[in-house]
C-alpha cells in the first residue's frame, strides 16, 4: 500500500519546499490538476523534480481533449528527461465542467465516445513516442472507460466520489476486474480524516460526519492504526494498493502513511 498527495501548487518558494516535505513523509508520489484555474501541471511537476529525488510525478488527470497527442508527447517527454523518468502520466476524458475550458482553448469537445477514444489515441503517442515510457494511470468507472482503461492502462484510478459506500465500491471493483483484467493494480481517493476534509468540498454540502454517517468509505477513521488497517483491508479485498489524499492535510495523513509499512509486516 502506498499514499500519493493530490496538491495544486503554491507560490514562489512555497511550492518547493511543500513537495520536498511531502517526500520527507514519505509520500509516493505528487499529484498537480489540469485545469484552467490551477497552473499547467507540466512545468509544475518539473519544478517539483529539480527538488526532489524520489517523489514520483504524475499529472492527476490530464484532460485529453485540452491538447493534441504529440503536444502530450511533448511536454511528458520532457518531464520524463527532466525527472530521470520518475513521471507517471495520470489521463481521463476531462471532467465535466471542462468543456468549457475546451473551448477556451479552441479544442473540440466531443461526444463520450469520442473523448474515450482520445485518451486511448493519447496514451498510444505517449508509449510510442516517450522513451521511457511513463506508467500510465486511467481514471475511470463506468463500463466504457473501464473497457479502455482494460486496453490503455498500467493502473485505474478508481473515478469515486467520498460518498461511495463500501458495496458500491465492491460493485466498481468487480466491473473493474471483468473489463480490465485479474492483476489490473488500482488507486482509490481519500478525502478527509478524523473530522477534517477541504474546506472546497464543504461548498456541497459535505462533512466528515456526513460523509460517514452515509457510509461514505472516502474519510479514514481518527486512529491512524484503524486508518491504516482500513486501507489495508481495500488493498487484500479489491487490490487497492494506492490511496490519494489532499494535500491540505498531508500531514494529518503522515502518521497513517508511517503505520503502513509496520502493518504490512505482520
Amino acid at each position: 500500500m502506498r499514499m500519493a498527495v493530490v496538491e495544486a501548487p503554491r507560490m514562489g518558494t512555497a511550492w518547493p519546499d511543500r513537495v520536498t516535505r511531502f517526500e520527507d513523509w514519505g509520500f509516493h508520489a505528487v499529484l498537480t490538476p489540469d485545469t484552467l484555474w490551477t497552473p499547467s501541471p507540466f512545468p509544475v511537476l518539473a519544478a517539483a523534480a529539480s527538488v526532489t529525488t524520489r517523489l514520483r510525478l504524475r499529472t492527476w488527470v490530464a484532460a485529453a481533449p485540452l491538447r493534441t497527442p504529440a503536444a502530450l508527447v511533448r511536454e511528458v517527454g520532457a518531464l520524463q528527461s527532466l525527472s530521470g523518468g520518475r513521471f507517471d502520466l495520470g489521463i481521463g476524458v476531462g471532467r465535466p465542467d471542462a468543456e468549457g475550458e475546451a473551448h477556451r482553448l479552441t479544442m473540440p469537445w466531443g461526444t463520450v465516445g469520442e473523448r474515450i477514444a482520445q485518451v486511448e489515441e493519447s496514451v498510444g503517442a505517449v508509449r510510442e513516442g516517450v522513451d521511457p515510457a511513463p506508467e500510465i494511470v486511467v481514471s475511470a468507472a463506468g463500463r466504457r472507460m473501464l473497457a479502455a482503461a482494460g486496453r490503455a492502462a498500467d493502473r485505474v484510478a478508481l473515478a469515486l466520489g467520498p460518498t461511495t459506500t463500501a458495496d458500491e465500491l465492491a460493485r466498481t471493483v468487480g466491473l473493474a476486474r471483468e473489463l480490465c483484467g485479474p492483476t489490473m493494480p488500482f488507486t482509490l481517493s481519500v478525502v478527509g480524516i478524523g473530522d477534517l476534509m477541504p474546506a472546497w468540498l464543504g461548498r456541497d454540502g459535505l462533512t466528515p460526519r456526513g460523509i460517514r454517517d452515509g457510509g461514505g468509505i472516502g474519510v479514514l477513521d481518527a486512529d491512524p492504526d484503524r486508518a491504516a488497517e482500513a486501507l489495508l483491508t481495500y488493498e487484500d479485498r479489491h487490490g487497492i494498493d494506492e490511496v490519494t489524499v489532499p494535500g491540505e492535510l498531508a500531514e494529518a495523513f503522515a502518521p497513517v502513511l508511517a503505520r503502513l509499512p509496520r502493518l504490512t509486516r505482520r
